[in-house]
């Protein structure tokens, strides 16, 4: 049988990762998440599933281009690390806390779509639109296929 694609977006500060950076790289591991729920959304991910690629906390935010989950959920390898901004000290590699995937670029978009302009089509995106959600800070996020495809038809 096979699996459904699932889709997601996964916030990234621009002047710490930016969609230029993944373009770079070609594909990085999302390391540094230390939300339950977000981690939860990681560890259910499967190679394949697409993201939205969205900067935050900038002077535009928005998602400004589409990546691909490149590997299933493995340990960060940060929160081991004491000279790591995301060290945890409770956290031990017989019982890991954190885990990550690894992101690939696939492309940037011709523009970035605001939160401004996303919000403007929330009727669209339904009441389950996590993004649009007050209160909602998470930096991973899913995101269904009609929604995926309806953002996108945005650009």
């Amino acid at each position: 049988m096979t699996r459904r694609k699932h889709y997601w977006l996964m916030k990234s500060e621009p002047d710490a990762f930016s969609i230029d950076d993944l373009r770079k790289v070609g594909t990085e591991p999302w390391n540094g998440v230390r939300n339950y729920q977000a981690r939860n959304f990681m560890r259910s991910m499967q190679v394949g599933d697409g993201v939205l690629f969205y900067h935050s906390n900038c002077k535009q935010p928005g998602i400004v281009g589409v990546a691909s989950v490149a590997s299933t959920a493995y340990p960060d390898p940060t929160q081991f690390d004491p000279k790591s901004d995301y060290h945890d000290p409770k956290s031990t590699r017989e019982e890991p806390r954190w885990s990550l995937v690894d992101v690939k670029f696939e492309k940037k978009l011709g523009r970035t779509l605001s939160l401004d302009e996303i919000k403007q089509h929330a009727d669209e995106l339904g009441e389950g639109f996590a993004l649009t959600q007050r209160g909602n800070r998470l930096s991973v996020l899913p995101v269904t296929a009609a929604q995926w495809k309806f953002l996108l038809s945005l650009e």
